[in-house]
């Protein structure tokens, strides 16, 4: 039940980042471009969740976001879904206690992020590459995130550690027979 709750919770909380997403950045931009705000969420989910659920919430929210604003229906899914298995591994990998080791990983699941969107744009829309925007874009976006990560950076660790303690279990023996 517990866990059904949580979900929950992930979910209404996504709803949430979108309205923020979609509502309050486009009133702030740097150069027209705006935050993700969803690669930060699906990385959080993949952290402290695991790779199942960052993987399920990354699929099926990306197919959310395709559907209500995006030109192509997956794209956005099969990224989102790859940051949350991205950040299992990295979970595994690093400590989620440092500021800068947090910072690093959004920077990397943002570029990650906006790389992969845009390989798969110029292959199925068949669009001609421009690299100097996109670059541009990209190190703006970059930025941008590892901003709103150091403004959240607490809510992500107390919320994250309330969702690790409902997600993984450690299995301890407390008394060997």
């Amino acid at each position: 039940m517990k866990k059904v709750i949580a979900i929950a919770l992930l979910i209404v909380s996504f709803l949430i980042i979108y309205f923020i997403q979609a509502n309050f950045f486009n009133w702030f931009t740097i150069a027209g471009v705006k935050p993700n705000l969803f690669v930060i969420y699906i990385l959080f989910v993949g952290l402290f969740a695991g790779k199942k659920l960052g993987l399920v919430l990354g699929i099926i929210l990306g197919f959310f976001i395709d559907i209500v604003i995006g030109r192509q229906i997956g794209i956005s899914g099969i990224m989102l879904g790859i940051i949350g298995l991205i950040g299992e591994y990295l979970d595994k990998s690093f400590s989620k206690e440092s500021r800068i080791t947090i910072m690093l990983m959004i920077a990397g699941s943002t570029i990650i992020y906006e790389i992969g969107s845009y390989i798969f744009n110029i292959l199925v829309l068949d669009i001609t590459p421009e690299t100097i925007n996109f670059v541009k874009i990209l190190l703006i976006e970059t930025i941008y995130n590892l901003l709103i990560t150091i403004v959240i950076y607490g809510l992500f660790q107390r919320a994250g550690h309330a969702l690790e303690d409902t997600f993984k279990t450690k299995n301890i023996l407390t008394r060997y027979f």
